[in-house]
């Protein structure tokens, strides 16, 4: 859940019910003013995944499968499983493996969210 999501909750929970009522009347005002459309999130390309693969081409393969997840999420741990790879000689397919079972997760925690909010 955002931030900001987080603090409008705790401020509505905090309000008395009838104020509360009046936060989601002017909710209500402000989506119908300003269109509001549900988002929807899509599935994911399908790229399989090559017998002979670079750590690098399955970033960019993953990338592309997975166009709806915001990058600089997984910018730091993907960063590091490249380090891993090429700077300290771990096994490309045991990185890969774990790549994929990130961008995975995090799909996963884009759709939970998703399903949440509606």
């Amino acid at each position: 859940m955002k931030k900001s999501t987080k603090k409008l909750l705790e401020f509505y929970r905090n309000l008395p019910d009838e104020v509360a009522e009046q936060l989601l009347d002017y909710a209500e005002f402000l989506a119908l003013r300003h269109s509001v459309e549900t988002k929807t999130i899509s599935s994911p390309e399908d790229i399989s995944r090559p017998e002979k693969e670079s750590v690098v081409v399955a970033v960019k393969r993953l990338t592309t499968t997975y166009p709806m997840l915001n990058m600089d999420k997984l910018l730091d741990k993907t960063a590091s499983l490249v380090s891993q790879n090429m700077l300290q000689g771990r096994d490309a397919i045991e990185v890969i493996d774990e790549l994929e079972i990130i961008f995975r997760r995090h799909y996963e925690i884009l759709v939970n969210e998703s399903q949440e909010e509606t």
